[in-house]
């Protein structure tokens, strides 16, 4: 009987644990624990449902062109559950001079695909403009000088189309999915398709021209009573021996023949092979005795994020759209805002409202240190001076993710080349979760399903 662990239970540490499940149901010799320090699993992804409201506390959904989650999804009987986006009517608006604007029709990030669709935008001034223009005109300049190494977001952004459109539209977009600084975030990690775009066309404006678009498919896709359920149905799967909650890992050691797991205030397990899905801080704590090198590898800045949910019984007015940004100097201390209930359908009961407020950075280590009464009541002045004054909340949810978002620095994919090489060395160990190779909920369920596809052919 094959014997791994698996530490952390988080979206990757319980796919991986499904899949093993699955194995030994169909008669491979396989028994895993998964260890989890809390008293939950799931990890970032919690479902809050409270008088015919959803409210999401982490990631609201996924991207839709990853088919990974989505495959999963109709794997566990879910398809049915699967609700895209309401793309029909998505906006999504920039604080600019204390308003809401709306960013053109038709973008991809900061990448429009009709430059008319610029012509009326309050957005972006005449300059900027004439920035997107020239960026078409320049097609094989930019393609001809497209550097053979990793670039910062910021450089990438400024080469294609200016100062200008970085700090009003790319910063506060890749803030609002990555957390991070746009002048150290790699864009070969974060931006790998418009890296790929550039080699092809030099434009990105081209690239996107070039490309009719996969019709019938939504932006974003998430599941109907939340993705909690994704998390849940998973679970049920689970041998009820093989999970241990509020059971933290402290150690992990080599030994002549598998693993030694050292288990906080309960000794050591035996094990042959170790899924390693905690947060990247402790895995690199974990790491650092069996190779320093690889731990040295896994040292990346980690940003942190605070989530505040409300739910409202009566409807008010707001902005068409899923939402809105707050650039670095709108003077809002938010990161973000979700319209949910104009995001997704059934979200909300008739009649019925909810908002999500987002703080990052230097404003969520703040706010993590404060009760949630107060954090609640900054995200609802934060709120009212974007959008007007607001009734009061039926629901209030306040969640803190510490050093949830690691960050993808410049040359992060080089590090994390060398950091697999280093680990694929050492016989039964797999790195999980969202330090390595993506953010995302489908990259997370498609690392773990890898991983234990391996694990499963080593056994043989």
């Amino acid at each position: 009987m094959r014997r791994i662990a698996v530490v952390g239970g988080g979206i990757a540490g319980v796919t991986a644990a499904y899949e093993l499940a699955k194995l030994a149901r169909d008669g491979a010799e396989i028994e895993a624990t998964l260890f989890e320090a809390s008293p939950r699993l799931g990890g970032i992804v919690e479902t809050h449902r409270e008088g015919g409201f959803v409210l999401e506390c982490g990631p609201d959904g996924w991207v839709s062109e990853k088919p990974w989650a989505r495959e999963l999804a109709v794997e566990l009987g879910l398809e049915a559950e699967l609700l895209p986006s309401n793309d029909a009517t998505r906006k999504t608006h920039i604080l600019l001079e204390g308003r809401l604007q709306a960013m053109p029709d038709g973008m991809r990030m900061m990448v429009p695909r009709d430059l008319a669709s610029l012509q009326g935008s309050t957005v972006l001034s005449d300059e900027a403009k004439c920035a997107y223009a020239r960026e078409l005109e320049r097609a094989e300049e930019l393609r001809r000088s497209a550097p053979p190494w990793d670039e910062s977001v910021a450089s990438f952004v400024r080469r294609h189309f200016g100062e200008e459109v970085l700090r009003t539209l790319g910063a506060p977009l890749l803030s609002g999915v990555f957390g991070g600084d746009v002048e150290t975030l790699s864009v070969r990690a974060v931006m790998g398709p418009f890296v790929a775009m550039e080699r092809e066309h030099g434009s990105l404006i081209a690239a996107l021209q070039s490309k009719s678009g996969i019709k019938g498919t939504s932006l974003f896709t998430t599941l109907r009573s939340g993705l909690g359920t994704l998390v849940d149905r998973m679970v049920a799967t689970l041998p009820a021996e093989w999970v241990r909650m509020n059971t933290a890992v402290s150690s992990i050691e080599r030994r002549e023949k598998g693993w030694r797991v050292g288990v906080k205030g309960d000794g050591t397990r035996e094990f042959d092979a170790v899924m390693l899905a905690a947060p990247v801080d402790e895995a690199r704590r974990m790491m650092m005795p069996l190779d320093a090198r690889a731990a040295g590898l896994m040292q990346m800045e980690s940003s942190s994020a605070v989530v505040v949910a409300f739910a409202f019984a009566g409807d008010f007015g707001l902005p068409e759209g899923f939402g809105f940004l707050a650039p670095e100097g709108s003077g809002s201390r938010l990161l973000a805002c979700t319209f949910v209930d104009q995001k997704f359908a059934d979200r909300v009961p008739e009649g019925g409202r909810l908002l999500r407020a987002f703080f990052g950075g230097d404003a969520a280590e703040r706010l993590s240190r404060c009760g949630n009464d107060e954090v609640a009541a900054i995200a609802r002045m934060e709120l009212a001076r974007v959008l007007g004054p607001l009734p009061d909340a039926q629901i209030t949810v306040v969640r803190r993710w510490p050093r949830s978002l690691p960050q993808y620095s410049v040359g992060h994919l080089e590090r994390m080349g060398a950091l697999q090489a280093r680990v694929a060395a050492i016989e039964g160990l797999y790195l999980l979760g969202n330090g390595y190779r993506g953010v995302g909920l489908p990259d997370l369920v498609r690392d773990a399903r890898a991983a234990v596809l391996e694990a499963a052919l080593r056994s043989d």
